[in-house]
């Protein structure tokens, strides 16, 4: 994932929130960072589960783009 194809994803994501708020479990900013919190560092357990081989210390967009999408519905 480039930068680019980062930014459509954002729009899509603030797009998803608005139209589908009831399907996130966090909706304000306080409960979503705090998701992400605990979702970053369980995050590779989640890719090992899914024998995916990501290694989620890899600071790139699309661990970025997972960690934001789990925050979303993580309890």
């Amino acid at each position: 994932m480039n930068r680019k194809d980062f930014v459509v994803f954002l729009r899509a994501f603030r797009k998803d929130l608005i139209e589908n708020k009831k399907d996130w479990e966090n909706h304000t900013l306080e409960s979503f960072l705090e998701a992400m919190i605990g979702y970053t560092a369980d995050v590779q357990g989640y890719y090992n589960n899914k024998n995916l081989n990501i290694d989620a210390d890899d600071p790139t967009l699309d661990n970025f783009k997972t960690i934001m999408e789990g925050a979303s519905v993580y309890e």
